[in-house]
């Protein structure tokens, strides 16, 4: 079993990690999988990837000959060929149980709104730079909080934003299966957008979100207003973005995710005084990276004794099991 990309050292530390080595010959790795020689991968059955650091295309897959179970810290797995993974019978069960992951990113954020609204990029420069300005900036109190996507996330953020005493709205996708009995008024996302003073992401990346805040959307947001995005970069148009943060309609943005990361030397948001820019930080928090280890020592126990439920795999049907298999899926009777 290799533990991929292991950048910051808190999983082989952790006491999941000391679960996983009671059940399979673990190495942990702290470089990139591509560094790895061809040879070393000849008898790798199980790998544990840490979100989305490791790409899984046809030419990894083709690298690690005897896979058979992907444990994928996260609740979705972009970074992986999902047909090619089927095709070949490798498992890959999601970690939807982010009970830390979900803390951290609601309380980031918050804690971008409140950085843009108080201005915290343009205090901490003028600081750095001798001087002591006058800056002038607002509360979320009173705010209207507009909540793009009203699952497990939004949710608990617009709850969060009552709690600040803001006025909470919400859009959901055409065909969302959340729950709309929770005090929140719904609104079509042109009204939202138009009266929103901060706006927040909480949708999936998926063909209907990919550029669902383009040009034309975001020139519609009220005057003044704030964006955070802490889902998926690419649900905004990042070109329009700049443009509207140096033009209006929007006063600023907070932003956690990019198209594409790490966000490329010549993007224009890295040089906009009213963004509050973070390396997509919202899930890497100690308290984390420990559930990821405990969550995946249990799914490979599941695995070895050929119970994993195919409910936690990220396609249907379920996994066919190779023959060659050390473990497998629950399959239905």
């Amino acid at each position: 079993m290799l533990i991929l990309d292991d950048w910051e050292g808190e999983l082989r530390a952790s006491p999941g990690a000391d679960r996983l080595r009671q059940l399979a010959d673990v190495t942990v790795l702290d470089s990139p999988l591509a560094d790895v020689p061809d040879t070393e991968l000849a008898d790798v059955r199980v790998v544990l990837a840490i979100r989305e650091r490791t790409r899984f295309d046809v030419a990894m897959l083709d690298r690690l000959p005897l896979l058979e179970l992907i444990l994928q810290t996260g609740g979705h797995a972009y970074h992986i060929d999902l047909d090619e993974a089927a095709r070949r019978g490798i498992a890959v069960p999601l970690w939807r149980r982010h009970d830390a992951c979900e803390a951290a990113m609601r309380e980031l954020t918050f804690g971008l709104m409140i950085a843009a609204l108080r201005k915290f990029p343009e205090a901490h420069h003028s600081l750095g730079t001798g001087r002591w300005p006058g800056l002038l900036g607002g509360t979320l109190r009173g705010r209207r909080l507009g909540v793009l996507g009203m699952g497990l996330q939004g949710a608990a953020v617009a709850r969060l934003g009552q709690a600040f005493d803001m006025d909470v709205v919400a859009w959901a996708r055409p065909g969302s299966r959340a729950a709309t009995d929770d005090g929140v008024p719904r609104l079509p996302l042109e009204e939202l957008l138009g009266t929103s003073d901060v706006v927040s992401i909480h949708l999936r990346l998926t063909a209907e979100s990919r550029g669902l805040l383009d040009a034309a959307k975001l020139s519609k947001m009220k005057p003044g207003s704030v964006l955070i995005n802490t889902a998926r970069g690419a649900i905004v148009d990042e070109n329009a973005l700049a443009e509207v943060l140096q033009d209006g309609p929007l006063q600023s943005a907070g932003l956690d995710v990019f198209t594409t990361e790490p966000l490329p030397e010549d993007s224009p948001l890295r040089t906009l005084s009213n963004v509050v820019l973070t390396p997509h930080i919202g899930w890497t928090v100690r308290e984390a990276f420990a559930e990821f280890a405990l969550g995946a020592a249990g799914q490979l126990e599941d695995y070895l004794a050929s119970r994993l439920d195919p409910r936690e795999l990220a396609f249907t049907p379920a996994v066919r099991r190779r023959p060659d298999a050390v473990g497998g899926v629950l399959l239905p009777q």
